[in-house]
């Protein structure tokens, strides 16, 4: 299966499959996230003491719901119109329609710095340099950008292992019925470092959250200033 325009296909994916999304996180039923990669990256966010927080690409508001229990203020932009009327529908926290080209338009939109921005499973496109650039002029001086993704070893299976767009097809997420295949750009463990280094962040610190029975790794936990 291909798209002509893969980016747009994304933000087709994401507002066709809102309710279908939601339920699966309602009835937690991604494998993945219960085993490890939802506490990977809360644990990542309250050790570092972040108190104000940029969730971009917040889907339902799950993180920014999770955070705000720890006393952390957090902000949820995402380009879903449907997912950010969810997020907003179970919390009373800060939820925004704003896509990734508005943010590089003009980063201001954010609003005031923040001292941690969290990017968790939502930088699903090709061209991701400009985004991350932009990201910087939110974020204040010492501050971190988190970017949890899935695992380029894991993920790759017994496919060549290099830079190209796949597709996820939601079959073993649970909740309901995804109607929308989505598309996604796979990148290698040195082709990540390559984005981030030349959009201007340094990686601190590096994470592989594990899978507890299989001992596979389940993501990569990029943490950058």
């Amino acid at each position: 299966m291909k798209f002509d325009r893969p980016e747009q296909q994304i933000q087709k994916s994401w507002e066709a499959n809102a309710d279908a999304w939601t339920r699966a996180i309602e009835q937690n039923s991604i494998e993945s996230r219960r085993a490890a990669t939802d506490e990977a990256i809360l644990q990542a966010v309250l050790r570092y003491g972040h108190r104000r927080v940029l969730d971009v690409g917040c889907g339902e508001g799950w993180l920014g719901r999770a955070l705000a229990k720890h006393g952390v203020e957090v902000v949820g932009v995402d380009a879903s119109r449907g997912l950010i009327d969810r997020a907003i529908e179970k919390s009373s926290g800060c939820f925004r329609a704003i896509g990734y080209d508005d943010i590089i338009a003009d980063p201001l939109i954010l609003g005031q710095s923040y001292d941690g921005i969290v990017c968790n499973f939502s930088l699903l496109g090709e061209e991701i340099g400009d985004l991350l650039r932009s990201l910087r002029q939110a974020t204040v001086s010492d501050g971190h950008l988190l970017i949890q993704t899935v695992h380029p070893f894991t993920a790759c299976q017994q496919q060549p292992y290099i830079d190209g767009w796949k597709i996820e097809t939601f079959d073993n997420f649970g909740g309901g019925v995804f109607i929308e295949p989505m598309p996604w750009y796979f990148r290698t463990v040195s082709s990540w470092f390559q984005q981030v280094s030349e959009s201007g962040w340094r990686i601190c610190e590096l994470e592989e959250p594990i899978h507890p029975q299989t001992k596979l790794p389940l993501s990569l936990l990029l943490i950058c200033q």
